[in-house]
């Protein structure tokens, strides 16, 4: 089955955890040679940012790409040419319960959106019937875990500018992020600030 084979890529990966800043902080190097970087709540254990490294053709380390929570928000190499502050902002902020996407600055009613999923092409669709925003995007988590993406899972709601779509974790994943979670806190992570968790 997908999902034991994604929990057998965790465990097998290295990983080094710290805690800094009120969070747990884990990295993983899988035996591809690809990185995977987390952060958790300390509080609440809810996960805040996941993101990944992969290999480039030459087998040199690529860019960190954020599949979970704010992109870099201090980027300070981008400067030159910048979006819009005032364009729509699409993140992915996690709950316990579900997955979540907030799209801020999208200022139209709620009746203007219609979100589907579409499990064929295995994506959720955004499209505003003004024809004034549209959006495709995956689930990794399903398809890291090969499970089907179910139209009953998804919905959304509008407030303060800002789309809230929500996709409802299948058993199989709340089981496996309460599985990994154990995991994560039977590792001796040090407490002294940010150093350099690279795995070799």
């Amino acid at each position: 089955m997908a999902v034991q084979h994604w929990a057998d890529a965790l465990k097998k990966a290295k990983k080094t955890a710290l805690i800094s800043d009120g969070k747990r902080k884990a990295h993983y190097l899988f035996e591809d040679g690809n990185e995977m970087a987390e952060e958790y709540d300390l509080k609440t254990d809810e996960l805040v940012l996941r993101k990944w490294r992969h290999k480039t053709t030459f087998g040199g380390q690529g860019q960190w790409a954020w599949e979970v929570g704010e992109t870099n928000p201090n980027d300070i190499t981008s400067d030159l040419i910048k979006e819009n502050s005032s364009n729509p902002l699409f993140m992915r902020k996690d709950t316990k319960a579900s997955f979540q996407w907030r799209i801020r600055n999208i200022t139209y009613p709620v009746e203007v959106y219609s979100v589907s999923a579409e499990p064929t092409e295995r994506c959720c669709v955004i499209r505003t019937s003004n024809k004034k925003y549209y959006k495709k995007f995956s689930i990794p988590d399903l398809d890291r875990c090969q499970l089907p993406l179910e139209s009953a899972a998804l919905s959304f709601t509008h407030a303060n500018n800002t789309l809230i779509i929500s996709y409802k974790k299948p058993k199989e994943i709340l089981t496996l992020e309460q599985e990994l979670l154990v995991e994560l806190k039977k590792l001796k992570g040090t407490s002294e600030g940010d150093i350099d968790c690279k795995t070799q």
